[in-house]
């Protein structure tokens, strides 16, 4: 009976050995294969440092010199995306209106621009004189980009974001080019909304809570972004990044490399 009880035993311990070794838990965005990473200084940073990657096998090549760019005026704040909030640690939460971008990992949606077309692989609009994102949180139309001609719901006259900004009183060439960051697809009410990679006013010139950079270099990542990688978007500061790194599957790379 003892032989029987050892015999038993070795057999089990292999098999505790391959629990003790379980494949990695995977994420929403584990298929990913573009992956563009922006890292802040800390949570009320109003610039971070934009990288782009590109997965090889199981690992991740950066395609790109890193590039400072903007993000909110007031850092940024755990957004609602791809990410399992229980993975969120202590730190600001993303509202409409606060002047911070989202973290966390977002799917990179729709391209846009003035133009009738765009070099991108991204699926592309064109937008009109009448296409506004709606920032009113009341509406049924909360955080979408829409007709104005076309749509009618309550709250569409107070939305405060035409996508042609080149034909207002004060015209600017921000949504020139730019792609929509997938912040709040649920359209939570007062989560955020109409969160775009769009061009910078300025060097140095913090956003409402998008992320923007020189046009050359956003014209760049649209050329390079394609769907069928299934795109990923992830802003977070250093110390989450650092924290939730081998968990989220992210790349490696060496923070002191900042042009």
């Amino acid at each position: 009976m003892s032989r029987f009880r050892f015999a038993l035993a070795a057999l089990l311990l292999p098999l505790a050995a391959c629990a003790s070794t379980a494949a990695p838990q995977a994420n929403p965005w584990d298929n990913a294969r573009q992956m563009i990473v922006v890292t802040t200084a800390d949570w009320d940073s109003p610039t971070g440092t934009l990288r782009a990657f590109e997965r090889e096998g199981e690992g991740w090549r950066e395609t790109t010199q890193p590039l400072t760019v903007n993000v909110g005026r007031s850092g940024a704040g755990w957004g609602l995306g791809l990410h399992d909030a229980r993975d969120q640690d202590a730190g600001p939460v993303k509202r409409e209106g606060d002047g911070r971008a989202p973290a966390g990992v977002f799917a990179i949606g729709t391209a846009f621009g003035y133009a009738p077309q765009l070099s991108t692989g991204l699926a592309y609009k064109a937008m009109q004189a009448n296409d506004w994102c709606i920032d009113v949180p009341d509406s049924p139309l909360y955080n979408r980009i829409v007709d104005r001609s076309l749509a009618k719901a309550p709250g569409l006259d107070q939305a405060s974001e035409p996508m042609r900004r080149d034909l207002q009183a004060k015209p600017d060439d921000l949504y020139k080019v730019g792609f929509v960051i997938e912040h709040n697809a649920q359209a939570t009410p007062q989560g955020g909304s109409c969160i775009f990679a769009h061009v910078q006013r300025a060097p140095g010139a913090p956003t409402a809570g998008c992320t923007s950079m020189p046009e050359d270099a956003l014209r760049s990542l649209l050329a390079w972004l394609r769907d069928d990688a299934h795109p990923a978007f992830v802003l977070l500061p250093e110390n989450e990044y650092s924290r939730l790194q081998a968990a989220w599957h992210l790349p490696t790379f060496d923070s002191s490399t900042i042009l």
